[in-house]
């Protein structure tokens, strides 16, 4: 899923245009809804997701993925946005300090992991919670870094990098099953962090109503 530098050719500077616009609304939405309440639990959340982000897990074809994150951000703080300010924090550290991803690409990336990746995320499980919470919850999660991956394969494509055809089945088959990975874990955390601080879960992802993405 890290696009490394040279994959995006001409394309790479429209991404970093569209991070920029993204990660200024997530700090927008990070001034107007972040407490001293709620503050620590994204920087944990943080960390966890730098920290399983470099734990790949071997998948069949000889290759390995690893969680992305976004979905279960977005449904914990209920907005899409906090999934961008995360995984964009985690992005730049790891193309900083680590080189998992490259500086040029960094904006595809973004837009990938924490801007298509939140949405997705935050939209899938709007839409199917009242079918239940843990499928909607687990559908969320697959989903986030399924679309994320297939819309990697597209921007690889445009770039001629990479044929469209090829890089769909790919990459769709890949995130196919990593998704499944992606959508359990969403699922364990946000269970464990209710069963354990059930004050810090909003009422939406219990089921009731409440529901924001300023």
């Amino acid at each position: 899923m890290h696009i490394p530098d040279g994959f995006l050719g001409w394309t790479w500077p429209i991404f970093w245009i569209i991070a920029i616009i993204a990660v200024a609304y997530s700090l927008k939405w990070a001034r107007d809804n972040l407490d001293e309440r709620n503050v620590p639990l994204l920087a944990v959340l943080a960390a966890g997701i730098f920290a399983i982000q470099a734990m790949n897990i071997p998948i069949p074809w000889g290759t390995s993925g690893h969680m992305v994150g976004a979905a279960l951000i977005a449904i914990l703080f209920v907005s899409p946005w906090a999934a961008v300010l995360v995984l964009s924090i985690v992005l730049i550290l790891q193309g900083l300090i680590f080189g998992d991803g490259g500086m040029t690409a960094l904006g595809a990336n973004i837009v990938n992991m924490g801007l298509i990746g939140g949405f997705v995320g935050f939209y899938s499980y709007k839409a199917l919670k009242g079918v239940g919470r843990i499928p909607a919850i687990f559908i969320a999660g697959w989903t986030s870094i399924f679309i994320a991956a297939i819309a990697c394969a597209i921007e690889l494509a445009i770039a001629g990098t990479f044929p469209l055809t090829e890089g769909l089945i790919f990459m769709g088959l890949y995130h196919a099953v990593i998704g499944i990975i992606e959508g359990i874990i969403t699922v364990v955390v946000i269970l464990g962090i209710e069963r354990v601080r059930p004050d810090l879960i909003p009422d939406w992802v219990k089921g009731k109503k409440q529901e924001t993405v300023g």
